[in-house]
């Protein structure tokens, strides 16, 4: 491009402000704006700003992040967009959102790179300073400590809420959703928390509460325009509003799910029920709901009430497909098999029988023992699913030692022989 003796300052406006507005970065900002008088004169209409992680170790950390943090947000005058994940003081954050809290519609902050504490309640409440946007539309906030509700008053406009690996008091998850009342996302994602967890959350559609303690946790959620919904950790859960639900996981990784209410899930297309442990009341009252699922996938270990891991009661196949006759994919794992090959399993079937959806089935088997049961359940599921397309057979965790295990894999190998194209194995 020939720009004659201007350079880059011979650039038009509107190109120079169409090049900033393609840039977030600080560095390419700062770069850019070294390069000429015309690029440094239009940091004024950025509309975003992202700090990376290690954007100022090397030129003398957090005092000189404030600094550059700070200027460069006051020079930003219609910034939308602010995004900070290198070290700073969280004693400044108050000062920047509050220079540009009339155009700031996006928030993210890593926390724990703060160099003073970030904690609500135990500190000066740094965060609280986040209620004088009252713009704001998207906030993520990563790595807090929050043992309060923070004082951010009604949040009209906020639609979107993630907070990522933080450690929580069951006063302060409540606070803070209650603040936000027009969320249509809500995600909280690896945070610690124990106690008893209320929300009602009258627009959500999306939300996903990933939480990591290990203690004894209980939901309470009335979420009556909820679409997708994931939720880890919590041995209590009480759902209103599931009307809308299309997809929902349920999982808990350590400890036990003791119980689960909800009403009927007409519009449910996948369901995912996860953990170590369940009560069979919890299990049953989930499957219940879901008649009309879709895609049902089932990875619980154990049953039990109490600290005593039980195997799955015995499943009746007939009744269970009958139960749900809309299944086009089942995933199957290891103990809810082995309660479906159990003696009375198959007692029901007969040439009326039919499993009319089905296509696709992943069955997990960990033990030969029943050996022929497993192998009739196997063969009646071929035979009842007009539309099988796959059928897939993974061995897990199976001891080569144990004496029925060579004749289970010879009839095993028999039954894909005679069903080659639809049965493999893994």
């Amino acid at each position: 491009m020939e720009l004659g003796g201007g350079g880059m300052d011979a650039l038009p406006d509107g190109v120079v402000q169409h090049i900033l507005s393609q840039l977030s970065s600080a560095r390419d900002v700062a770069a850019c704006a070294g390069v000429s008088r015309s690029l440094r004169g239009c940091v004024p209409f950025l509309p975003a700003l992202y700090f990376p992680r290690g954007a100022f170790d090397a030129a003398g950390g957090a005092v000189t992040a404030d600094e550059a943090i700070g200027r460069m947000v006051e020079a930003a005058a219609r910034l939308e967009e602010l995004v900070i994940y290198c070290p700073f003081s969280a004693a400044r954050l108050p000062l920047w959102l509050a220079a540009r809290s009339a155009s700031l519609r996006v928030l993210e902050l890593r926390m724990d790179s703060a160099v003073s504490s970030a904690a609500i309640g135990g500190g000066p409440g740094h965060l609280d300073c986040v209620g004088v946007v009252t713009n704001l539309e998207e906030l993520r906030l990563w790595g807090l400590t929050m043992t309060r509700a923070p004082a951010w008053g009604q949040l009209e406009r906020l639609r979107v809420l993630e907070i990522v690996g933080a450690a929580l008091r069951d006063v302060a998850v409540n606070g803070t959703v209650g603040a936000c009342p027009n969320l249509t996302d809500l995600a909280l994602i690896g945070c610690e928390c124990s106690g008893a967890v209320a929300m009602t959350l009258a627009l959500v559609e999306r939300c996903r509460l990933d939480f990591v303690s290990s203690g004894n946790c209980s939901l309470a959620l009335a979420a009556p325009r909820v679409e997708s919904l994931e939720i880890q950790g919590f041995c209590w859960i009480s759902l209103q509003g599931g009307n809308r639900l299309k997809h929902l996981t349920i999982a808990k990784n350590t400890g036990s799910v003791y119980n689960v209410e909800m009403g009927k899930l007409p519009e449910l297309e996948k369901l995912s029920l996860r953990g170590v442990q369940w009560s069979w009341g919890a299990v049953s009252s989930v499957l219940q709901c879901a008649r009309e699922v879709e895609y049902l996938v089932m990875k619980v270990e154990f049953c039990g009430d109490h600290d005593t891991l039980e195997p799955f009661p015995e499943v009746d196949l007939v009744d269970f497909f009958n139960s749900h006759p809309k299944l086009i994919k089942f995933e199957i794992h290891g103990a809810m098999f082995a309660a479906m090959c159990q003696k009375n399993s198959l007692k029901n079937l007969d040439s009326r029988f039919v499993i009319p959806c089905l296509e696709e089935v992943l069955i997990t088997v960990r033990s030969p023992l029943n050996a022929e049961l497993k192998l009739s359940t196997l063969e009646s599921l071929v035979k009842y699913s007009p539309r099988m397309r796959r059928m897939v057979i993974r061995i897990s965790q199976m001891k080569n030692c144990h004496g029925s295990a060579d004749g289970f894999f010879e009839e095993i190998c028999k039954f894909i022989y005679m069903n080659n194209g639809r049965v493999r194995i893994e």
